[in-house]
């Protein structure tokens, strides 16, 4: 199967295009530059340095959340709108199972960590052994101090990766000793990953395809709360 897939859920922008498991083509950037700017061509190009085009793709695969509000948006509806040029399927995939895909090849728990503000992570935990991920725990938001007592649950290596990870790691390392911060060249989500996840996993229609935030938009949150202080 060839899945083009895409990640724009946080600071970094990736595509790859991954063919049974193979990595053909990848590009990665973490810069200050908008993924708006960025994402297309990063899909050109991977597509064009593997003489390859949509017609070619069995799937696309996207990080649906949670992460950037923003950033997610941008993902979803830039493979929307390729997927309805030619219906092509698509698949969802939650940006911190993505992750835990940079650790196949070790065997390790891995604990995705991304910086939700307000002294809260969104946060999915994942063990890896023999080439495989499974879920421990759902995706979900809750504070550095709640993950650190659930963290004290697992035995074995756990590695910290997400953009939030360095806080996290800086926070309990002195009461979880067996936690590790992953290296900074497999600590961010990445289309790889997203590719590698996709495997397996049902496909949906364009229209069927949505993000998945955790939790409302800050302008949202305020408008709820401006609503029932009005009350």
């Amino acid at each position: 199967m060839t899945i083009l897939a895409v990640d724009s859920s946080a600071s970094p922008c990736s595509a790859a295009l991954v063919q049974d498991k193979k990595i053909l083509s990848s590009f990665f950037s973490n810069t200050a530059l908008t993924h708006s700017r960025t994402l297309v061509p990063m899909l050109d190009a991977v597509l064009r340095n593997t003489d390859s085009d949509l017609s070619r793709v069995d799937a696309l695969a996207v990080s649906v959340g949670p992460g950037s509000f923003t950033g997610v948006r941008i993902g979803v509806a830039a493979v929307k709108g390729l997927a309805m040029q030619d219906n092509i399927p698509c698949v969802a995939v939650s940006t911190l199972e993505a992750m835990a895909y940079n650790f196949i090849g070790f065997d390790c728990i891995v604990c995705a960590v991304m910086d939700a503000r307000r002294s809260q992570v969104y946060n999915g935990i994942f063990s890896v052994v023999n080439g495989s991920v499974e879920r421990l725990c759902e995706d979900r938001a809750l504070s550095i101090g709640d993950l650190a007592e659930d963290l004290k649950n697992y035995d074995g290596n756990i590695v910290i990766v997400g953009d939030g990870a360095e806080l996290c790691y800086n926070s309990f390392k002195e009461i979880l000793p067996n936690v590790t911060l992953a290296p900074e060249h497999l600590r961010y989500q990445n289309a790889v990953g997203v590719a590698m996840a996709a495997e397996g996993k049902d496909h949906i229609s364009a229209e069927e395809l949505m993000p998945s935030y955790l939790r409302l938009p800050q302008a949202e949150r305020e408008l709820k709360k401006r609503l029932e202080n009005e009350k």
